[in-house]
C-alpha cells in the first residue's frame, strides 16, 4: 500500500457490503466490470478506501435510482473520468492563457514607458498640436462629390 492509502480509511468487503445492503457477489463483480479498484493486502483481501466508496455510491445510484445497466454505468462513468482529465486540461490552459497575459501586457507596459521616455518635449509638443480635420455635418456632402 501506498503512503496515502496507509492514512485511509480502508475497509474490508464484508463490511462494504452491509454498509451498502448489497451481496458481497455483487461488490465482485463490479470489480470483474472495471467498475471498482480496490486496493489488495499481501494476502489479497480486498480494500475498499474513500474514492473506492464514492465510486460505489454513485454506481448504486444510477443503477438503483436510475434504472441504468452495468454497460451504461461502465459508459457514464467512463465519460465522467474524461470530463474531469479535460477539464483539469482546461484549467491548466487557462492559467497557461492568463499567465502569458499578465506577461504580455507587462511588456506592453515597459514599451510605452521606454517609449514615452525616449520622445523628446518638442516630438510631443508638435504630436498635441496636429488636429485632425472635422468630419463632415450631418446631411453635407464631401466636397470631392459633385453636386447636381
Amino acid at each position: 500500500m501506498s503512503k496515502t492509502q496507509a492514512s485511509e480509511a480502508h475497509y474490508m468487503i464484508s463490511a462494504v457490503a452491509q454498509k451498502y445492503s448489497i451481496h458481497p457477489q455483487t461488490l465482485r463483480l463490479y470489480e470483474r466490470e472495471g467498475l471498482l479498484k480496490p486496493s489488495r493486502t499481501d494476502g489479497n483481501t480486498r480494500l475498499y478506501g474513500e474514492e473506492d466508496l464514492k465510486q460505489l455510491e454513485t454506481i448504486l445510484a444510477l443503477t438503483r435510482d436510475l434504472g441504468v445497466n452495468m454497460a451504461g454505468v461502465e459508459i457514464i462513468l467512463n465519460m465522467r473520468e474524461k470530463i474531469e482529465k479535460m477539464q483539469e486540461e482546461v484549467n491548466e490552459f487557462v492559467a497557461y492563457v492568463k499567465q502569458e497575459l499578465e506577461r504580455g501586457l507587462g511588456d506592453w507596459e515597459q514599451r510605452l514607458g521606454t517609449a514615452l521616455v525616449k520622445a523628446s518635449p518638442t516630438d510631443l509638443v508638435r504630436a498635441s498640436s496636429v488636429k485632425p480635420a472635422d468630419p463632415p455635418a450631418r446631411g453635407e456632402q464631401h466636397s470631392s462629390r459633385s453636386r447636381s
